[in-house]
């Protein structure tokens, strides 16, 4: 079975749909999400409504923040500003869809378990909001432990945006360095799938993984990056630095 893993679309609908379209061209039999579809990006509602056709998504923490007010008080500003906007966006008496939307977003679970391979946003410890960034290895390596001990083999997370592969000798390698492909094997991994709406691995186009098999392919999408921009530079309510940063993948 080939599975497409996206994650982090956060309202990026151009993004999204360019992967989408990437997907329909490699045979892929199923479509799953690691959260964070909303936040950030101007068009949450379009992209909820595609994630809600996906075979299933976890939890990001921009849909914990959504439902959970103390989870905001951990965002920055301009991340607090546009989860209140897109609560509002979503919350639209006039559109028969948005109780739906909202429904899907509030029953997300925290993780998913298949065998032996773990989805999370986060970490197989905290699967909606730890994050697994390339240099934790180095700077808590006893905390990388921790985590690679609560799972059996694989894990795929997400959050840090930063796409890449963490064994077990706690060496982050980014999907660069091992020229975008993956093969598992019997040793534990953890499997960063970057994100589809904010790449902030210097990259700026949209980052999901194809899981073939045994083998994970990083996948790289251009997308009208100056559209998804304009989407954002016109809410008021959206730092413009939101859209700027699509630019340079950072």
């Amino acid at each position: 079975m080939r599975r497409a893993i996206l994650s982090d679309i956060h309202g990026n609908q151009p993004a999204l749909e360019a992967v989408l379209a990437d997907i329909r061209r490699h045979d892929i039999e199923e479509i799953v999400c690691l959260g964070d579809v909303i936040g950030y990006g101007g068009r949450p509602r379009e992209c909820v409504d595609h994630a809600r056709k996906f075979h299933w998504t976890v939890k990001g923490n921009h849909e914990l923040g959504l439902f959970d007010k103390e989870e905001g008080k951990r965002f920055s500003a301009r991340a607090a500003d546009s989860i209140e906007w897109t609560r509002r966006r979503l919350d639209a008496p006039e559109d028969p869809q948005s109780r739906l939307r909202t429904e899907f977003l509030s029953k997300l679970p925290d993780k998913c378990v298949e065998g032996d391979i773990v989805y999370c946003h986060g970490s197989p410890r905290l699967p909606v909001s730890e994050y697994v960034t390339p240099n934790l290895g180095k700077l808590h390596p006893e905390r990388l432990k921790v985590i690679f001990a609560v799972f059996e083999h694989v894990a795929f997370v997400a959050h840090t945006h930063v796409p890449g592969v963490y064994a077990e000798d706690l060496v982050f390698r980014t999907s660069v360095d091992i020229g975008n492909e993956y093969q598992i094997g019997p040793e534990k991994v953890i499997i960063n799938v970057g994100s589809v709406g904010q790449p902030r691995d210097g990259n700026s186009r949209a980052c999901y993984v194809v899981l073939d098999g045994a083998t994970a392919v990083f996948r790289r999408v251009q997308y009208d990056i100056d559209l998804a921009a304009s989407q954002i530079y016109a809410v008021p309510e959206l730092d413009d630095g939101l859209g700027d940063r699509l630019y340079d993948g950072r």
